[in-house]
């Protein structure tokens, strides 16, 4: 579907009475509310693992992060919205789609920025603010225009996966060069790495037909599996380290960090030795989320507990 911006503006009133979904719902695609909702929760984990508790604070941490989130993918989505309509899973998204004009999801995506900045300097103060606008500019304005240029744009790019666990530990009042948040925010932006990567395996043709260059242009299938298992066992090496840096470390825990990442290697042991044919890219995906996720709740459960 070809998309211009000289389509027919639809008025926020009339977006909410559109058949195929509710404006509630369109905000909600717009903000990518997954990713969105993936962003709060390290930003938490960051939270407990500094401060050691559960309160009254993480609710406010929580809406605050989800809506600056959601107004920078809403910006993100503003950004790319004529690649997006090139490509098979994303031409659905609320702006190629129509259900919303560039120009309202543009005023959308501010008021998002500002209202969630508000918040967390109102709440937490300026330091956890301007995390959260810092990520947005390495986020919108670097990496987005970035990726357009070069296919290794992840790289820097991954740094906006690793910002929310700081914001989550300078609102608990703990200090950004803190070396167990510094290090955990690197685990964080290595695992970024293969997690994206995998993506180009299954999605490589969409993107290069949408125009972005691809590390799948001039690196075979054969030869990027064998690439992100590398990234793979970095990431392991890298989470494996993380205890190293926290309080109060018990062998216990220790071992249950190990025992997840033999699991995580030799799931994608398979993904750099087997062929291409055989391998199931959406279970890869599901995986690494899955290992990024069960290891930020045990930090997070651990933390609680000592």
């Amino acid at each position: 579907m070809k998309f211009s911006d000289r389509s027919k503006e639809i008025p926020l009133r009339q977006t909410a009475n559109r058949n195929d979904t509710g404006f509630f719902y369109i905000i909600l695609a717009l903000m990518k509310y997954k990713v969105s909702l993936a962003v709060t929760f390290t930003a938490i984990t960051g939270y407990i693992v500094c401060s050691g508790k559960f309160d009254i604070q993480i609710l406010f941490l929580s809406v605050g992060v989800f809506i600056i989130a959601g107004g920078a993918s809403a910006l993100n989505e503003y950004q790319e919205r004529n690649y997006d309509a090139k490509m098979e899973r994303t031409k659905n998204r609320p702006i190629p789609a129509g259900k919303i004009s560039p120009r309202n999801a543009l005023l959308i995506s501010i008021l998002l920025i500002v209202l969630g900045a508000s918040i967390l300097y109102f709440f937490f103060g300026m330091v956890t603010a301007l995390l959260g606008l810092f990520n947005i500019f390495w986020y919108n304005l670097l990496y987005t225009n970035l990726k357009r240029i070069t296919p290794f744009a992840v790289v820097p790019g991954s740094l906006t996966g690793a910002v929310p666990i700081f914001i989550g530990w300078t609102a608990a009042g703990g200090s950004f060069l803190d070396s167990t948040v510094v290090f955990i925010g690197f685990f964080i932006f290595i695992w970024q790495i293969p997690h994206f990567w995998l993506l180009m395996l299954k999605y490589g043709d969409e993107y290069e037909a949408a125009g972005f260059p691809t590390i799948n242009q001039s690196i075979n299938p054969q030869n990027l599996k064998r690439i992100i298992f590398s990234w793979i066992v970095a990431t392991s090496a890298s989470s494996i380290m993380v205890p190293l840096f926290l309080v109060n470390i018990s062998m216990v825990f220790f071992i249950i960090i190990f025992a997840l990442n033999i699991l995580f290697v030799l799931t994608f042991a398979k993904l750099s030795f087997g062929k291409v044919a055989d391998l199931n890219l959406k279970k890869s995906f599901i995986s690494i989320n899955i290992y990024m996720l069960l290891f930020m709740v045990i930090l997070a459960v651990y933390h609680l507990l000592v």
